[in-house]
């Protein structure tokens, strides 16, 4: 299987343990590191809603807790009309993380996706060198 299958399809079994009583929208996220262990994650609600967390936050923070540092490519899946894209939370967590070209697939439950890099998902995004170039 090739890398953006595998991880659409660990992505959508992940998406099957997500806790969404309020919402009732369950997102899977699949994140492969460049030494090619994949971290999974979906969204996590909660009664006070802030404290939710995204399925592509919950991947990263583990990858990240976990210790990894370099990915190659991540996948978001729901059960959308289109390729679901990331909420602006997750996009400024993911160019934090992920490499301006890191290739993020898109989809949905009907097999569309949609392809897009770092760069492309959230341009000119705010970075740490930003704290420091002042």
């Amino acid at each position: 299987m090739c890398e953006k299958d595998e991880l659409i399809q660990e992505a959508i079994t992940i998406r099957n343990k997500a806790y969404v009583p309020y919402s009732t929208f369950p997102v899977g996220a699949a994140l492969l590191t460049n030494t090619g262990k994949i971290y999974t994650g979906c969204n996590i609600e909660n009664a006070a809603y802030p404290v939710s967390c995204c399925a592509e936050r919950v991947a990263i923070f583990k990858a990240i807790a976990d210790g990894e540092r370099d990915f190659k490519e991540m996948a978001v899946v729901a059960d959308t009309k289109r390729p679901v894209p990331p909420c602006g939370s997750c996009r400024q967590v993911m160019s934090e993380f992920f490499d301006k070209k890191l290739t993020i697939h898109l989809a949905n439950l009907h097999n569309t996706t949609k392809s897009v890099t770092m760069d492309e998902l959230l341009p000119f995004s705010f970075q740490p060198e930003d704290l420091t170039d002042r």
